[in-house]
């Protein structure tokens, strides 16, 4: 089985390189932006395109939460300034979230390629994305928008318990624990993140909704935007992906298939 790569320079950025990068199985590298609502399934799709078509996984919420861990000497002044606003319960202005991708923009670059996640939000964003891209000389391959009915997102949300020793995540009717409230894994007990709960999940959505629209408008714009319905299993919403982008761009489709390693093994 295929290591997953090293991610050093993408948390740490600066001159930090990584020891284990990513490699494509064959052919040009991959470069893919995920978009889509929280809870939608972003989370699985990225770890199957990285999987399967050997990228990197740039997810800006990683940066964030080393942006928490990191000694304050070791931050950057962009990570210290998202580090003060998350603090004190802010949100992360455009600004500061372009400075902390640009602290990475070699990784845009990056022989293995790149699953974007988290990035960008806005289309002040996405024109700052458009503009490094164009000055690591690439570009985008599509931009997936995974959409689901509010009614969904919400039950898969506020069903949503996760264990804060292990990081291991349930559902109570979907994926539900053996022992109710406890961790399969490590035996500690369940809870449900505060973000998860009813009111603040519709709260999330409006403010979600209210700043998606003129970004999949971006997209659609330049022809990068396909739009996939994510209700099924991780396996069918990728196949999904995949055909509408084909469609959208003829020929652009890789193996839906698991990589597999020596012998055939995965």
């Amino acid at each position: 089985m295929n290591s997953p790569p090293d991610r050093t320079a993408w948390l740490k950025g600066g001159g930090a390189l990584c020891l284990n990068p990513p490699t494509p199985p064959r052919g040009a590298p991959w470069r893919l932006v995920l978009l889509g609502a929280p809870g939608v399934g972003k989370g699985s799709q990225a770890d199957l395109l990285c999987e399967r078509l050997g990228t990197c996984h740039l997810s800006t919420g990683d940066v964030f939460r080393a942006a928490r861990r990191a000694p304050t000497g070791e931050r950057s002044p962009a990570m210290q300034t998202a580090f003060e606003c998350m603090h004190r319960g802010e949100l992360v202005p455009d600004a500061t979230v372009v400075s902390l991708v640009a602290e990475r923009k070699a990784c845009l670059h990056c022989a293995g390629g790149f699953v974007l996640d988290g990035f960008p939000r806005t289309v002040a964003q996405a024109e700052a994305l458009e503009i490094m891209l164009e000055d690591q000389g690439v570009g985008l391959d599509a931009v997936f928008d995974y959409q689901l009915p509010l009614e969904e997102i919400v039950e898969r949300l506020a069903g949503r318990r996760v264990c804060p020793v292990c990081k291991a995540i349930y559902h109570l009717t979907g994926h539900p624990p053996r022992i109710e409230g406890i961790c399969d894994l490590c035996g500690g007990p369940l809870v449900q993140r505060d973000d998860d709960r009813l009111e603040a999940v519709y709260t999330r959505m409006e403010a979600y909704t209210a700043t998606i629209e003129p970004l999949l408008a971006f997209y659609r714009q330049r022809r990068q935007l396909v739009v996939v319905p994510a209700h099924g299993s991780p396996q069918e919403v990728y196949e999904r992906a995949w055909a509408r982008a084909a469609v959208l761009r003829p020929g652009l489709a890789p193996a839906i298939t698991p990589r597999t390693g020596p012998g055939g093994k995965p």
